[in-house]
């Protein structure tokens, strides 16, 4: 069992399954959990029989190309994470020698679409998905939910609850083809308050299981303020999972890690995005980008320091963003950038791994350090603040298409 799903490759872990059984048969053995691994596996379409060879059928396989092995990759249950037996398979992933970029990256890292558009989402069929205030605002301009729009515009209920209905819905509908989890954020306008925080996420669990949706299966999404870290804090320890966002500082990260937070999202782009426009900085390289050196740097301290938080890198800006962090924990890719790596058959070699060794823990970060490090750093404070006026402005967007 692992934290995160091992990385498996067709050069080292890479398995084969025994040549009498189905995927599905074999997933069942190996976990222990019927119905809901035969549920994920037909959801990657990998449920065809094995021949009598070892083999798959050529009918059955998603491209040409030798096929070199499966990667079975299993972690603990998000609810359970230290029982040693109770195991979740979250990918079965085929082994070629064709694979384009896309394919390649998912043998190393989960893939996360970055997207509330469920058309996309189920065409390029990723592991998980989030949304934010964005992206809930695009989404309501999308055909699909032209009637549901309609309806929320004729409600009485508070504009706030609406928005809380539909960012529910757009996620139900999403989880309902991904075989991981949805993020759904909390509103912007709240960062800084812990107890409205932790009020909404336990608000939005609550519209997700009257909708049918396990918390299991959710992510509250928080500002990474030190409110919307302590208020992840709490609601993990309620067994409520978090997505600490908008991180812009190692810092940030640590503190999150230090919260026992499930996940952090590092903004790669947008920390790019800074440095391009306030410095001298030319990134010849994607080794040489300021994002991707953040995520790299946050990814190694948590991995030699025995943290259990996800790394999920965010907010790219190109294709080299996203190879350059290859084998972190979990990418969240825009549809826009996952097909660019499905167009690509170049090879995608990997860049993070953890390298086994292992160090004590520093000690834990103190508020008053936290906020003097965020101030120290332009960026940080620059964009932090520019990313919840962001999110803010969006929520405002949304109350205002939502208000008859």
């Amino acid at each position: 069992t692992h934290a995160d799903p091992p990385n498996l490759s067709s050069s080292n872990k890479s398995l084969r399954l025994p040549s009498t059984d189905t995927a599905a048969d074999y997933i069942e053995h190996e976990a222990d959990q019927g119905s809901e691994q035969r549920r994920i596996i037909r959801s990657h379409h990998l449920l065809s029989p094995l021949g009598r060879t070892g083999g798959i059928a050529p009918s059955t396989m998603p491209s040409a190309g030798t096929l070199l092995g499966f990667a079975v990759y299993r972690k603990p249950t998000v609810s359970a994470p230290s029982s040693p037996t109770a195991v979740t398979v979250v990918r079965v992933i085929l082994i070629r020698d064709d694979m384009n970029k896309l394919e390649q990256l998912r043998t190393m890292t989960t893939v996360v679409a970055d997207t509330g558009d469920l058309a996309a989402i189920t065409q390029l069929r990723p592991t998980d998905a989030t949304t934010n205030p964005s992206l809930l605002l695009k989404a309501a301009a999308l055909p699909e939910c032209a009637e549901e729009i309609v309806a929320l515009k004729a409600s009485r209920e508070a504009v706030t609850e609406k928005v809380d209905r539909f960012a529910v819905s757009v996620g139900a509908r999403i989880n309902q083809v991904i075989p991981g989890v949805i993020s759904t954020e909390v509103d912007a306008r709240l960062s800084f308050d812990t107890d409205a925080t932790i009020s909404k996420a336990e608000k939005l669990i609550s519209l997700y299981d009257n909708a049918g949706i396990a918390k299991d299966r959710v992510l509250i999404k928080v500002a990474a303020t030190w409110e919307g870290i302590r208020a992840a804090e709490l609601l993990e320890q309620r067994g409520i999972h978090c997505n600490a966002t908008l991180i812009f500082s190692f810092e940030q990260a640590s503190a999150c890690a230090d919260a026992g937070v499930f996940l952090i999202s590092p903004f790669v782009g947008r920390i790019t995005d800074w440095y391009t426009a306030n410095t001298d900085l030319v990134i010849n390289d994607p080794t040489d980008d300021p994002g991707v050196q953040s995520v790299t740097r946050i990814y190694n301290h948590f991995k030699t320091h025995g943290y259990q938080t996800v790394v999920m890198g965010a907010s790219f800006r190109n294709t080299g963003q996203v190879e350059a962090l290859a084998g972190c924990d979990r990418l969240t890719i825009s549809p826009e950038l996952l097909q660019q790596l499905e167009a690509d058959k170049g090879d995608l070699p990997r860049r993070l791994t953890d390298s086994g060794q292992s160090a004590a823990r520093p000690e834990a970060l103190h508020h008053s350090a936290f906020l003097f490090a965020n101030n120290q750093n332009p960026m940080v404070s620059d964009k932090l603040s520019d990313g919840i006026r962001r999110f803010v402005a969006d929520q405002e967007k949304l109350e205002a298409l939502l208000t008859d």
